[in-house]
């Protein structure tokens, strides 16, 4: 048996393992479980992944110009591609593309997207979603079996492929959709399907793995913030500011005057400490590959500045940026040992409430990124009141207050809930199995 896994997660090399951290948190659960359930299968991908994450995952890397490799012709290459499935049998081999070869030699072919899969896919690339409906449509027309995971699908406000967004969304075998906000966006917004399931993000079965060496570099860095005090975590990033783009730089102060009015309240009225830490990384390419700070960094240092440079606060050594860049592996681990946590990356918020810390959740700046996955993913593990909208400070205070003085008991509602979402996570591959052993006992 053949799996492709591809879709608008395709990002350049490097992208998914090194860049948003996040993504790394969904992509090794990812194959890992793929492979639980598939024990035999032969795994491909479009995601461009490193020759040691391969081996180690044991899945094939394909070109990425398979998918979308962000030249001027994409669309109409997919054209071609929807139109030679649409009469196939009077094709012949001469004419097959790359993709469609591997489509035809495919049973399962899995969209992973994220937030990408409607309107924000054009913030990576011109007609990406287009592209991606007709890859999606063709592979559907070749027969495979066709799967939208691990999304969050929408908003569709471009009319040139909405209704044909509903007609390939209606034609997925399964939608499994990672929370149920989602499923309810979807028909609210005119999509119907009789295949969509609601389980769970697989970055919640994301497990950190360190070696001793990391270890005694994670002891290091936990050391240099330990207090008596409790420690917030603190993180955001462009999306969450009240003016896109959300990868504008450099950025005029009062753009963070809600955030630094928050980490004051922090500081001098709760008495706690606020560590903020980057939640993206960036990277030399090789042959001088390495690893450094992503964009996020030097907005959460200029948040940083911002606060001391106004004085306000009764104690300096009350808020510290970690200086990074750090791993998936490294970044979980240092999440586990914060009391609490705020964060305007929804991935950062799975790292922390997936390991029992609580959690105040900053949505996207919903006039420029407009996505509902924070209330989803908050819902989903039952906090969902301490969502709140980036520049409502009234409304961030309120809920940093609950959760505060609640920690147990938030705690003790995260213990009781996660396992049950790490259980859904896992169905999600499981009901994937059942789709082809359905299939074959069909034949």
């Amino acid at each position: 048996m053949k799996i492709l896994v591809t879709g608008l997660c395709t990002l350049h090399w490097g992208r998914l393992q090194y860049g948003n951290i996040g993504n790394y948190y969904i992509i090794e659960p990812l194959f890992r479980e793929l492979h639980r359930v598939f024990k035999t299968a032969e795994i491909s991908t479009t995601f461009q992944m490193t020759e040691e994450f391969a081996q180690k995952e044991n899945i094939k890397i394909l070109p990425m110009e398979m998918y979308y490799c962000w030249e001027v012709n994409e669309l109409q290459k997919a054209k071609k591609e929807y139109e030679l499935a649409q009469n196939i049998n009077q094709v012949s081999n001469l004419e097959y593309t790359m993709y469609i070869k591997e489509v035809l030699e495919t049973q399962l072919v899995i969209n992973v997207s994220g937030d990408m899969w409607g309107d924000n896919a054009e913030h990576v690339g011109k007609d990406r979603f287009a592209v991606d409906l007709l890859k999606m449509r063709t592979a559907q027309l070749l027969g495979a079996k066709t799967v939208l995971f691990a999304g969050t699908p929408g908003p569709f406000t471009d009319k040139r492929t909405l209704n044909f967004a509903k007609e390939v969304y209606y034609n997925f075998d399964l939608i499994a959709n990672r929370e149920p906000t989602s499923t309810k966006n979807m028909i609210k917004w005119g999509f119907i399907s009789q295949n969509v399931k609601d389980y769970a993000c697989p970055a919640f079965l994301y497990t950190p793995s360190l070696s001793n060496e990391e270890n005694a570099a994670l002891e290091c860095i936990t050391n240099s913030f330990k207090s008596e005090k409790k420690i917030i975590g603190f993180t955001l990033g462009g999306f969450n500011m009240p003016v896109g783009p959300y990868d504008m730089w450099p950025r005029e102060e009062w753009q963070y005057n809600v955030f630094v009015e928050v980490i004051e309240y922090i500081i001098n009225e709760l008495d706690a400490r606020v560590i903020l830490i980057s939640h993206t990384n960036g990277f030399d390419l090789p042959p001088h590959f390495k690893l450094i700070n992503g964009r996020d960094f030097p907005i959460l240092n200029q948040l940083k500045n911002i606060v001391l440079s106004r004085k306000k606060i009764k104690n300096t050594a009350d808020i510290m940026l970690l200086k990074g860049p750090y791993l998936p592996n490294m970044t979980k681990s240092i999440i586990k040992n914060f009391d609490m946590m705020v964060t305007g990356r929804v991935h950062a918020s799975v790292a922390a409430i997936s390991q029992y810390i609580p959690t105040v959740f900053l949505n996207y700046e919903k006039n420029f990124i407009p996505s509902t996955k924070m209330y989803g993913f908050a819902n989903l593990a039952g906090v969902g009141e301490l969502v709140c909208e980036p520049q409502n400070k009234d409304k961030i205070l309120e809920a940093i207050n609950y959760c505060f003085k609640n920690l147990d008991k938030i705690r003790r509602r995260l213990k009781t809930n996660i396992p049950i979402i790490k259980e859904t996570a896992h169905k999600a591959f499981d009901d994937m199995e059942q789709l082809i052993n359905k299939e074959q006992i069909c034949d």
